[in-house]
């Protein structure tokens, strides 16, 4: 390929990052290779094939049954406080007793509604007994809200092996543990129900002294996503919810770590500190607990995939996606047989199922 022949198929930096804004949010959905024959056309920011009515398994909630991992504070608190009020019976996983009774002042309301277990969700044959025991008490399980989580803001260097496999532990593989021990009561009825799992804006983006935290949360939203595809077309929704800050005890969550795993790397300075202060206690820093758990409620009504509560961050998401876009290699020129399977694979994939019923809904989103 000459020079010029090659400069074609690369804009300048202004026309590139303007082009790629445009394409950003089709592209961002699509594999690689489907975008190389024809880059022009996926500019459209328009659903692909019109709009679909699909009516979201949970839309209606009054008398239907949560458990809810972490439920006893912070984010879990705000979605049992959210269900609560919405009329539906919750169960919730707690840890720390001190958490719990501040949690039952909040759901006093409530009470009769609310039945909470001792569980750790790394803890396979705990997680088992506590669905087993949230069908005795309640009679059915439809959601289940995988929010239990640990946070470890350390530099890499700093991590040690304990750090990982505890970060990992809790919030990856005892997300695993929570659809294992829950699914199959949720599709043991025919009422419907939905999975839900909180990430973090950090399983969509990244920053400095997070590549743990970071690490569990996109494989998160990996797993949510995969999950969607295989329940597309049944009574079970799924969606992943991915916050900012919101205020919670999230940074105290070293006191329930097990001895086992208690080698850490981990010593926090000033600025953490004062960070981590301002996230329980104030609200200008970081969003009222009630408030994410109300649109976690507002989420799942509706099945959207993807929950965001944060709209400040935007740019830096749109700039992922374009970095994602603008990194393609515009010189390869895949088979016709790689095009094809490409095609077959993922002409309806989640991606573009959930980009099309969001550009439809757009109005209705902001109800």
């Amino acid at each position: 390929m000459s020079n010029n022949e090659e400069k074609s198929h690369v804009p300048s930096d202004q026309g590139r990052r303007n082009f790629v804004r445009g394409v950003a949010l089709a592209a961002a959905t699509t594999p690689a290779i489907l975008m190389l024959p024809a880059l022009g056309a996926a500019a459209m920011q328009q659903p692909a094939s019109g709009c679909t009515d699909v009516s979201p398994p949970m839309k209606d909630v009054r008398g239907k049954v949560a458990f809810i991992t972490g439920g006893s504070s912070g984010v879990g608190l705000g979605v049992a406080r959210a269900f609560a009020e919405a009329g539906m019976h919750v169960a919730i996983g707690y840890r720390t007793k001190e958490h719990l009774d501040d949690a039952m002042s909040y759901l006093e309301e409530t009470r009769s509604r609310i039945h909470a277990i001792r569980v750790d969700v790394t803890d396979r044959p705990g997680m088992e007994q506590a669905a087993a025991e949230t069908v005795r008490v309640f009679g059915k399980i439809h959601v289940l809200v995988n929010n239990a989580g640990v946070n470890l803001p350390i530099p890499f260097k700093k991590i040690t092996y304990n750090d990982w496999d505890w970060v990992m532990g809790v919030n990856l593989t005892g997300v695993f543990n929570g659809l294992h021990a829950f699914l199959p009561y949720i599709q043991a009825h025919a009422d419907g129900g939905q999975i839900i799992t909180t990430s973090s804006l950090f399983g969509l983006i990244s920053a400095a002294n997070q590549c743990a935290y970071s690490a569990s949360k996109y494989a998160v939203v990996g797993l949510m996503e995969a999950l969607r595809s295989e329940f597309i077309g049944s009574n079970v929704g799924v969606s992943v919810f991915c916050p900012g800050l919101v205020t919670s005890n999230v940074f105290e969550s070293a006191r329930n770590r097990p001895s086992s795993l208690s080698d850490t790397g981990f010593s926090p300075d000033q600025e953490t500190k004062d960070r981590q202060q301002k996230m329980r206690h104030d609200p200008e820093y970081a969003m009222p607990a009630l408030e994410a758990g109300q649109l976690v409620l507002r989420g799942m009504r509706r099945n959207d995939l993807y929950i965001l509560t944060h709209p400040e961050y935007e740019r830096v998401l749109r700039d992922r996606s374009e970095a994602l876009i603008a990194s393609i290699p515009k010189d390869l020129r895949p088979t016709q047989t790689r095009l094809m399977a490409a095609r077959s694979g993922f002409e309806q994939s989640v991606y573009t199922v959930e980009r099309d019923r969001m550009l439809c809904g757009k109005s209705e989103r902001n109800e």
